[in-house]
This record gives C-alpha cells, sequence and structure tokens, in this order.
C-alpha cells in the first residue's frame, strides 16, 4: 500500500485542522484553537487503489512560521487552504507557494488549491473567479470546501493524492560532484 506524505499549509484560522480533522474523525471543530502542529494518518481509497495517508497538520501563525521549511522539505503534496471569508488569507497564500518552490527546488510539486468556508458563502470576501484564476497560474486543481458541512473534503484528500500520483516530486539525490583537472 502506497503512502503519501500531505502537509496543510494555511494562514491561521483558515480551517486547515478543521478539515483534517472532519476528513479523518468526521468531527467538526467548532473551536479555534491555534495549532503548532498536528500528526493524522488515515487509509483510504482512491481511484480503486488503496493507500495511506499521513498528514501534517501545520501552524498558520507567523510565530512558527521557520518551521514551514522543515515540513515542506519532507512533504510530498501540499494542501494550500484560504479562507474565502478573507481576502488576506488570499494573499498569505502566495508567498507560501513561493516557499514551497524555493524549498522544493522546483515548480513541479503536487499542490491542491482549497477555498474553505464556503458555507460562510454570504460573508464572502474572494469570488471564486479568483482562486480559479490562480490554481490556472499554478497549474494545479481548485476546489471550495466547508469543513462545517463537510463539502468537498474527501475530494480535496483524494484530489491530493490524484495530483501526487501524476507529479510525484522528485526526490533530492544526495550527489557530491568534483571536477578533476
Amino acid at each position: 500500500m502506497r503512502e503519501f506524505k500531505v502537509v496543510v499549509l494555511g494562514s491561521g484560522g483558515v480551517g486547515k485542522s478543521a478539515l483534517t480533522v472532519q476528513f479523518v474523525s468526521g468531527c467538526f471543530m467548532e473551536k479555534y484553537d491555534p495549532t503548532i502542529e498536528d500528526f493524522y494518518r488515515k487509509e483510504i481509497e482512491v481511484d480503486s487503489s488503496p493507500c495511506v495517508l499521513e498528514i501534517l497538520d501545520t501552524a498558520g501563525t507567523e510565530q512558527f512560521a521557520s518551521m514551514r521549511d522543515l515540513y515542506i522539505r519532507n512533504g510530498q503534496g501540499f494542501v494550500v487552504v484560504y479562507s474565502l471569508t478573507n481576502q488576506q488569507t488570499f494573499q498569505d497564500i502566495k508567498a507560501m507557494k513561493e516557499q514551497i518552490t524555493r524549498v522544493k527546488g522546483t515548480d513541479r510539486v503536487p499542490l491542491l488549491l482549497v477555498a474553505n468556508k464556503v458555507d460562510l458563502d454570504h460573508q464572502r470576501e474572494v469570488p471564486a473567479v479568483d482562486g480559479m484564476n490562480l490554481s490556472r497560474h499554478w497549474n494545479c486543481p481548485f476546489i471550495e470546501a466547508s469543513a462545517k458541512n463537510r463539502l468537498g473534503v474527501n475530494e480535496m484528500f483524494a484530489e491530493i493524492v490524484r495530483e501526487m500520483n501524476v507529479n510525484p516530486s522528485k526526490k533530492e539525490a544526495n550527489y557530491c560532484c568534483c571536477v578533476l583537472l
């Protein structure tokens, strides 16, 4: 059974933990308790292939941003989440994408863009078309989800597995090169 290391990134309060906990245990976390780092494992089947997801739910606060390089280095696929009720969180993810590209050393990284809190559409600050345009620019899939209503939650994790199957990040080889003249 294949194992996939998925890292969930986004600003504080966008619902990274709520999405992850909803996926893993089917519960919605009503109150916001800032995460430092949580790790989950779940067996799922995607397109008739069983696999195990190792999900790292990361801190969204700047206080722990220095840990992000380590998460990115060890991750194989990335779920980048913003809240559609908060324009700033949409702006913040652009720097996270740049950080993923820098740490991985390539643009070709399995990535999924997620707009969370679609249940709060009446408070929307980020139009769906903005998410679609950004995903097109990043060349990755885009999903609008709701951790509260479990809308798009399973699809999110299935889609990042598909991305990792299609676009596996290359393992960095630790070669040493020496030129003799």
